[in-house]
């Protein structure tokens, strides 16, 4: 695995926040941040901290794990719909992968993503996990 130290420094607000943009024009979310919206083509893209809710839309259960994911085998991939609009793909955390469905009601957490070999720098980035309903 290449050393990704200077993107990973570069990502960190919104792999640590989940900061996207909202489109000042026509107010639609975009996660990640991107220059141009998708829906207006409109410029003015302010800077959004989401939520972190969302539920899932999509997922799959991962048996063969690409280098650095081994010790996660079995894990959940999962598209999430946030509580905004944007889909997000991420782990699914904190569940057995048989209990992940589609429309579970997840919440944002930030967890280790990597490490860099053995004694190398830790990479954190955004996971979700189930969340309670409140009654």
């Amino acid at each position: 695995m290449a050393l990704q130290l200077p993107r990973d420094w570069r990502l960190r607000v919104e792999r640590y926040q989940l900061v996207g943009a909202r489109c000042a024009r026509c107010g639609r979310f975009h996660f990640p941040s991107r220059p141009v919206c998708l829906q207006c083509g409109g410029q003015d893209l302010e800077p959004y901290r989401f939520k972190g809710r969302g539920e899932v839309y999509s997922h799959v259960t991962m048996y063969k794990a690409p280098a650095g994911f081994e010790q996660d085998i079995p894990y959940v991939v999962a598209l999430v719909k946030l509580d905004e609009g944007p889909l997000v793909t991420a782990q699914i955390t904190d569940v057995e992968p048989g209990d992940v469905q589609v429309g579970l009601p997840v919440e944002v957490v930030v967890r280790q993503w990597r490490q860099h070999g053995k004694d190398g720098p830790i990479v954190y980035g955004y996971k979700f996990r189930p969340r309670l309903i409140a009654r």
